[in-house]
């Protein structure tokens, strides 16, 4: 059985996080790290970019919510804007699996099914075709690569990064998102919000979401997790890589 680092839930600003995940990634590549699952939010909350998402509402430099700036953060993934507001994500550096590119994102996707199923949550893939590219949400529209809830809206949008063999795929799952926030970043109407059937745990809902996920990942991926947070030079390495960029 295989042995991954699952690294502890961390809340910090969206450049820190992912100068993290493109670091992991990196070091997966050289050998020097072993396949990683961890999952993440984000503060202040912002709003992320895909990295070759060029084109964007000049308004969105000025937003706030609740008295702070929303950041605006570069993903080192592809796709199209997501709001980090009330979610949660999910990052995993993963090298060795064969196929496309879609049944790559399908082969990891397997454990938040199967956890989200656990969950009260019946997912599927989307079925978008190229169109996304014209629509500056990410989550307005689902491809083969997302996930989507009975009623076709998006529940999961997910991103992925390829150095050589060396594969970082995540994505940000909606919870409790405020509607009126989303409506405002893009300018649309949304549906209401996601009606989750834990919401009433309270406080404990990310933890309860996160060790299900944990557990699932472990049975579709046949691994052992090994808890083991950044050390103090992992931290040093990470910030002192991000400033340089």
């Amino acid at each position: 059985m295989n042995v991954w680092r699952l690294i502890p839930l961390i809340e910090t600003s969206g450049s820190i996080q992912m100068a993290i995940d493109e670091w992991l990634l990196e070091q997966h590549r050289l050998g020097i790290h072993p396949p990683t699952l961890r999952f993440y939010t984000w503060h202040p909350s912002a709003i992320s970019l895909g990295y070759h998402q060029r084109q964007y509402p000049e308004f969105w430099k000025n937003l706030t919510w609740q008295g702070t700036k929303l950041d605006l953060v570069r993903r080192p993934t592809g796709g199209r804007a997501v709001l980090h507001q009330g979610d949660l994500t999910y990052a995993v550096i993963i090298s060795g699996l064969q196929g496309t590119r879609l049944q790559v994102y399908e082969k990891i996707c397997e454990f938040l099914i199967l956890g989200w199923k656990e969950l009260g949550l019946e997912l599927h893939y989307g079925s978008a075709g190229r169109g996304y590219i014209h629509n500056p949400n990410c989550f307005g529209t689902a491809t083969g690569a997302d996930l989507v809830l009975a009623d076709n809206s998006k529940f999961i949008g997910s991103a992925q990064l390829r150095r050589g063999k060396a594969i970082l795929q995540h994505g940000s799952m909606r919870l409790k998102q405020n509607t009126t926030l989303f409506s405002q970043v893009f300018e649309t109407e949304v549906s209401q919000q996601i009606k989750l059937p834990l919401l009433q745990q309270g406080n404990d809902l990310i933890e309860i979401i996160e060790n299900t996920l944990i557990a699932a990942a472990s049975s579709c991926f046949n691994i052992d997790l090994v808890v083991q947070p950044l050390s103090e030079p992992e931290w040093n390495l990470i910030l002192a890589e991000k400033q340089l960029k």
